[in-house]
Parts: C-alpha cells; sequence; structure tokens
C-alpha cells in the first residue's frame, strides 16, 4: 500500500483536555480580565475546529509533501502540490490568529490553548505549519516592537496570510555564533537603510503561498559596535511594502538555493542574498538601532517553544501510529503458551517488550505536553497579572524563562527517539516509507539543531537561568516540587513513586550545587562538558513530577472497579497511574547516575589528545 493512502495523523483530544482542564485547570485563566471574553466552550470549539482541519487538509499532505519536496524554479521556490489551498484555508479558519492580542487584529487567546492548536498542526504536518509557524512568531515580534505605523503596515496581511514572515539570524560562518554577523545597514533616510549581505538556513525563505515575505533580517549599522551588542533587527519584504499597505517594487532579495534536506522536506530552507545585484530596502524595528538580539530574542524564545511542541507533536503521532499498528499487527503467540506450536497468532501488543516500548512513549508524550503547556500557562499569567500583581508575575515569568531551555531541548531529544521506538514496534515495515514513522524520525532530527542546539539549551540552563532572579527561579520550582511530594507521600499506590521524586529532587539539588562549585573554581569547562547531563536531570525530575501529579488527578475517586466508574473511565485513570509508575521506575534512576558522573569530575573528553579519537585516513 503507498502512504499516499494512509492518512497517518492521528491524535488524542481527551488526553489534550485532561492536561488542559482536569490537570492544570486552564479555564481559570478565563477568570482573569486579560481573558474573560474566552470561555472553555469557545476554546474547545476552536481545538475541535484545528483538529479537523489537520486531519482534514494538512494530514493528508504529508507524505506526498515529503515525496515531493520543494524546487527552486526560476528563482522561485515552487511549494508541494495542494499546500496553497492549504494554506489559505488556514487563514480562512483564523487559527494562526488565535494568541494574538486583539488590538492587533487577534484573537486574544491564552498560550495554553495556542500550544495546543501547535501541537495538533505539527503533528499533521511539520513541514507544511513551518511557514505559518514562521509568520506567526515574526507577527508577534513586531506587534511587540515595530512602531504603530509599520504595525499597521505590515500586521493586517500577515494575520490574513497575504504576507508571511521569517528570521533572518545564520550566515554561513555565523550559526550561534551570532555575534560575527557581517550582513551591514547603510542609513538612507528616517528608518529606511540599505541590507546588503547573506543568509542561510533559513526557513520559509521563499514560496509561492502568498503576495509577499516580510524578512527580519539581524544587520549591522555602518559605524555600529561589534558583537551581538552592535546588532540592529530589520523589517525587509520581498516586496517592499507602501506606507498605505500597498506592494511596490520588488526588492533585491534573491534565493540562491535551496537545502536538499534529511527531513521536513516540505519546507524550503533557502540560502537568502540581500542587496547583492540591486537595491534592498529595510525597515528598522521600532526605530531603535542597536536593539536587534534584544528584539529578536522575543521571537526566538517563541521559536525554542515551538520546537519543542514540533518535538511534542511528532512524538505523539508517532506513539499513537505505533498502537494502533501493536493492536492489529498478528506476530507470534503469547509467552504463556511459548510451549504450545498450534498456540494462536496474537497481536504484537501482547507482548511485553512491546508494552513497555508504548509505555515508555505514552508517559513521555504525556509528560512533555503537560510541560509545554504549563510553561505556556506560566506566560499566560504573566502577562495577564504584570499591570495588578507584579510579583506574581515576575514569579510566572521567571518559570517561564527557567523552563523554556528544558521544553526545547527535552521535548526535541526524545522527539527522536520516541520515533525511533515507534519504528521499532513496527519492525521491518517502519523502515519503509508504506508507514509514515520513518518520515516521522526524519523529521524530528532538525529539533534538536536548529533554533539553538540543544547545547546552547543546557549553557543558557547552567550558565544564565539557574542564577536569574538571585536563584529564586530555581528555588520556587523546588519549593513546588518538593511540596507536591511531602502532600503526597503517603498517597495509596503511588507512595512509593513519589517518594522515589523527593530523592531525586535531592540529587538535582545536589547537582546544581556541584555546578555552582565548579563555576566558582573557575572550571568552565567542566561545566560545559556536563551542561547537557544536567539539563536531562531536571528535566526528568519535571516529567516525573507532573506525571505523578496527573496519576493523582486521573485517580482521584478510580480506586474502586471498572463496573463502577465505566471501563473507559476505568482503563483511562488506570492509564495515568501506570504512565507515572514506568517513568519513576525505569527512567527516573538515570538522575542519580548523572548525577554522581557530574560530581565525579571527569575529565577524560577534555584531556584526550586529539590524536587520541582515531587516526583514520
Amino acid at each position: 500500500m503507498s502512504q499516499a493512502a494512509i492518512n497517518s495523523y492521528k491524535a488524542d483530544l481527551r488526553a489534550i483536555r485532561f492536561t488542559l482542564y482536569d490537570h492544570l485547570k486552564v479555564q481559570r485563566l478565563f477568570e482573569l480580565e486579560e481573558y474573560s471574553h474566552l470561555s472553555r466552550e469557545e476554546c474547545d470549539a476552536i481545538i475541535d475546529q484545528c483538529h479537523r482541519f489537520a486531519t482534514e487538509v494538512t494530514g493528508p499532505l504529508n507524505g506526498p509533501g515529503d515525496r515531493a519536496g520543494c524546487r527552486l524554479e526560476r528563482g522561485r521556490v515552487i511549494t508541494p502540490p495542494g499546500f496553497k489551498e492549504a494554506w489559505k484555508k488556514l487563514f480562512e479558519l483564523g487559527l494562526m490568529s488565535f494568541t494574538i492580542p486583539v488590538k492587533a487584529g487577534g484573537f486574544g487567546g491564552p498560550r495554553a490553548i495556542g500550544v495546543i492548536l501547535a501541537e495538533l498542526q505539527s503533528g499533521a504536518n511539520t513541514a507544511f505549519n513551518m511557514y505559518p509557524g514562521l509568520t506567526h512568531g515574526a507577527a508577534d515580534l513586531l506587534e511587540t516592537f515595530a512602531l504603530p505605523e509599520d504595525q499597521q503596515r505590515f500586521l493586517p496581511a500577515m494575520l490574513e496570510g497575504r504576507f508571511s514572515g521569517t528570521m533572518c539570524l545564520t550566515e554561513p560562518h555565523a550559526g550561534s555564533d551570532v555575534g560575527a554577523t557581517t550582513t551591514r545597514a547603510r542609513h538612507l533616510e528616517g528608518n529606511v537603510y540599505a541590507i546588503t549581505g547573506s543568509k542561510c538556513f533559513i526557513s520559509s525563505g521563499d514560496h509561492d503561498l502568498c503576495e509577499d515575505i516580510v524578512h527580519l533580517v539581524l544587520a549591522r549599522i555602518e559605524g555600529a559596535p561589534e558583537g551581538t551588542k552592535g546588532l540592529s533587527l530589520f523589517i525587509v519584504p520581498k516586496v517592499w511594502v507602501n506606507e498605505d499597505g500597498s506592494l511596490g517594487e520588488p526588492n533585491d532579495v534573491t534565493t540562491a538555493s535551496i537545502e536538499h534536506k534529511l527531513g521536513i522536506r516540505a519546507s524550503a530552507t533557502a540560502v537568502l542574498n540581500f542587496g547583492e545585484s540591486g537595491p534592498c530596502r529595510g525597515i528598522l524595528v521600532g526605530g531603535r538601532p542597536h536593539q536587534g538580539m534584544r528584539q529578536m530574542f522575543r521571537m526566538m524564545n517563541t521559536a525554542r517553544i515551538a520546537v519543542g511542541v514540533q518535538g511534542i507533536a511528532v512524538a505523539s503521532a508517532a506513539y499513537l501510529n505505533a498502537l494502533a499498528y501493536a493492536r492489529e499487527r498478528l506476530q507470534g503467540s503469547s509467552v504463556r503458551h511459548f510451549k504450545d506450536p498450534n498456540a494462536p497468532r496474537v497481536p504484537i501488543i501482547e507482548h511485553a517488550d512491546i508494552r513497555r516500548m508504548l509505555l515508555e512513549m505514552k508517559a513521555k508524550v504525556e509528560g512533555m505536553r503537560t510541560l509545554a503547556v504549563k510553561l505556556a500557562l506560566h506566560a499566560d499569567l504573566a502577562h495577564a497579572l504584570a499591570a495588578t500583581d507584579e510579583g506574581r508575575a515576575a514569579h510566572h515569568e521567571g518559570q517561564v524563562d527557567l523552563l523554556t531551555p528544558i521544553v526545547k531541548a527535552y521535548c526535541s531529544d526524545q522527539a527522536f527517539r520516541i520515533c525511533e521506538m515507534a519504528i521499532q514496534i513496527y519492525g521491518g515495515a517502519g523502515y519503509v516509507q508504506d508507514h509514515p514513522v520513518e518520515q516521522y524520525l526524519r523529521d524530528a532530527k532538525i529539533f534538536s539543531i536548529y533554533e539553538g542546539t540543544n547545547h546552547i539549551q543546557a549553557l543558557d540552563l547552567v550558565a544564565r537561568k539557574l542564577q536569574s532572579r538571585g536563584g529564586e527561579n530555581l528555588s520556587a520550582f523546588l519549593r513546588e516540587v518538593n511540596g507536591f511530594v511531602a502532600e503526597h507521600a503517603a498517597r495509596p499506590e503511588i507512595a512509593a513513586e513519589v517518594r522515589a521524586l523527593g530523592e531525586a529532587a535531592a540529587t538535582f539539588e545536589r547537582a546544581a550545587g556541584t555546578l555552582l562549585e565548579f563555576f566558582m573554581a573557575g572550571k568552565l569547562d567542566q561545566v560545559t562538558m556536563v551542561a547537557n547531563a544536567f539539563l536531562e536531570i531536571m528535566a526528568e525530575v519535571t516529567i516525573a513530577h507532573l506525571l505523578l501529579e496527573a496519576a493523582g488527578v486521573a485517580g482521584a475517586g478510580q480506586h474502586g472497579t471498572a463496573d463502577e466508574h465505566g471501563q473507559d473511565e476505568f482503563d483511562f485513570a488506570r492509564g495515568k497511574v501506570m504512565a507515572a509508575k514506568h517513568y519513576v521506575n525505569y527512567v527516573l534512576p538515570g538522575v542519580h547516575a548523572k548525577a554522581a558522573a557530574i560530581a565525579g569530575g571527569d575529565r577524560s573528553a577534555l584531556d584526550i589528545p586529539d590524536g587520541g579519537f582515531a587516526t583514520a585516513r
């Protein structure tokens, strides 16, 4: 059977709604003035609408789009068949405007719901969702920093899907080292500058989906200081946009090439040249020079969370497809009848190792989704309370800062591993294109690389986020975990797991102390070497806490029988409990091993001579 005949997209709306409303109680946002114009019913209707769009429109395009890829013809990128129609439908539904403030023409919805909409869309078709996703991020940045006249100039068209957006940071010699940017800006008049330079690895850098592409370009104004402090941010449309919003003459923005990639092949990743052979004009964002990194961090942090959500989305799709396959695929007899050559063949979900992999996938997917929604909920509360309760707002903003590298790095790393397990469950069938999981694996690999590699996220965590607000963000995080442990340590069925969480949290705190000692001793190379392990420790403590919390919520009142509660409700609650127990008993012990390795101070990776790695010719 060809993949084209398979609609592989699957989502578990019941699990999603449990996380939103039963566990994290996102509905409390609607009691705040900022979100009082909304209700759970309205948000549920939007979730359902997004799910239908993903199921009926973009999901069926995922496999065919991967095979067709993008083409560069006469300097213009051609997207796969069906993408134009999907783009038009997406913006007709208004799904990309959900979290944009009402004053800017959006729906003014909370990010906690926006995360779920992003998951549904990315899970159905990651490559397609890159185009509107970057547009949303660019629109959010302009709504925050652009001058009112420039907002009016660009935002309505971006929210209507007539214009798209990108972020242009990377250069061939300036990837993670953004301060090495050589793209230049020469003042022309007012806030208008001539832009010259090249950018690479630009997602959605060119396409045929809409009238214009609004590039947000980091460049250095002539005479500005070197490094990141001298960078400014410019609005550089592919076609110049007049003050009244009408299109003018084309800017000299050319697509030199597009990358041929392992995954997300239907997303055009472009090399762009600005001002190479003609005039290329850009508008200084907010009229403020040398603020480029501060402004771009708004989009970068949003994008980092979005990448974590991409990981959750693809991991969830891989898990649900593997689950469906395991329920249908007959292979071997039950181990209980291994001596009987005539025993009937059983679905592979009856085999213990398959169940182990499926439960690990379930636990990680649901734990990561809860983490992403919780981070977004913190962001919503910080925004809503900013004008009335500065202290509480600062707390929530601090948790956003602390958890962002966790969401980006852990969720993207685990997405690849979950996709790998999905292929393993399929066996040889998973290795071929007749089934979707091989594409999920290929698509997932980029998540740990772009928007700041996961090592960059780990360095951000240990070098900046742990010490932020004098360590209060970390202290607040630990108080929450330890408070949960103290309250639930004697809870039936999960008491042992809760105590294990408390022990892991204590180990995590000691590991943080070890890092501080490394800093104070000037052992910065040691810090960078163990940063990834430390991020994993914090992520695993976080996920274990959230899974146990979910188990407690789901298990409340479910200690009877299936006959008392109904089979579906009973099974759902038991699933939450078993997912938490499995994660705590099989994943969380790694916290202690990694912490011991950090404390041990091994320097072998630092001390091995270059020639000691290999002498291959």
